[in-house]
């Protein structure tokens, strides 16, 4: 029988991803809340600067970004694994899956495109700080965020366009939402070269941005090494937040290459962990870090709560 004769007509797929995971609604209820708490900080943050308007400059733009990119990324597949393990409804409609994809790789882009600027954001703040509001205008951010959302989509746009060709031969994922790995097993067609493809783009992508944001800091400590003593800790202060934030989000990205290339083969359990982590972590980190460590942030959230 041919790959073609043995394709199914797909209206919807099933996730077995959390199939073997003990207490499964004890992990729902967690996930639950941490996608609570990381929704609930990024809009908390988008609110305070879309609302005060001595918070309309550059840095805050790119914080602002930076929130929408993580309520993107954590809500693309928090709420398909929530119902999958607190609801039990383990079963997503076909264009349900493809919208959900796109959205969960669009936000994996877009976070790094995001650090990435906000590093050249704080390059020039530190490099040339009596010029910086001449270079970063808020109109420059703006035109330069749109870009890199168009960027990102063409990128990502790539793989619903390998995908919805294929037939498919399977209903059941062994992941735990859909995204690129999880749809293409699903078809008739050999996943290597699809996969090949995706990790020839990924790569691009995480040395393109991971060597950007490195170049940005080897220039940041040269202009700093060349300061002042009580400009150093100033300098310092202001890169703190967004060297945590890059943390978060290329840490577990490295530790899964690093592992692979070791030979190290994870589990479906292991790396569905990391995923999950990887997705949660930095959205939940990002707002708190930025709430607790951007001084006009954390003052308007001290008088709302004197006030109350």
């Amino acid at each position: 029988m041919s790959l073609q004769n043995a394709s199914i007509q797909v209206t919807e797929f099933i996730i077995n991803g959390f199939d073997k995971t003990e207490k499964p609604l004890v992990v729902g209820v967690v996930i639950l809340i941490t996608y609570i708490l990381a929704l609930f900080g990024n809009m908390i943050n988008i609110v305070f600067i879309i609302n005060d308007k001595r918070l309309h400059k550059p840095m805050y733009l790119l914080i602002c970004n930076l929130a929408v990119v993580d309520i993107l990324y954590t809500s693309s597949a928090c709420p398909t694994m929530i119902r999958v393990l607190v609801a039990r409804v383990n079963t997503i409609s076909y264009l349900h899956c493809y919208i959900e994809m796109f959205a969960f790789h669009l936000g994996g882009v877009m976070e790094m495109f995001a650090l990435s600027i906000m590093a050249f954001d704080r390059l020039i703040a530190i490099g040339c700080p009596f010029k910086y509001h001449s270079y970063l205008t808020n109109v420059r951010i703006i035109v330069i965020t749109y870009f890199l959302w168009i960027a990102a989509g063409a990128f990502v746009s790539v793989l619903p366009a390998t995908l919805l060709p294929l037939p498919h031969c399977r209903l059941k994922m062994k992941y735990t939402f859909c995204e690129y790995a999880a749809i293409i097993r699903t078809t008739c067609v050999d996943p290597q070269p699809y996969f090949n493809l995706v990790t020839v783009i990924t790569s691009f992508l995480l040395f393109f941005t991971f060597v950007f944001i490195c170049l940005s800091y080897i220039l940041i400590i040269f202009f700093v090494k060349f300061s002042t003593d009580s400009n150093k800790w100033k300098m310092g202060s202001t890169c703190l937040s967004h060297l945590v934030v890059v943390t978060c989000y290329y840490c577990p990205v490295f530790v899964r290459i690093v592992l692979t290339r070791l030979g190290v083969v994870l589990t479906l359990e292991a790396r569905h962990g990391l995923m999950i982590g990887a997705i949660l972590g930095p959205s939940l980190v990002n707002p708190f870090v930025y709430c607790l460590r951007t001084k006009e942030i954390r003052c308007k959230i001290f008088r709302i709560f004197k006030n109350s």
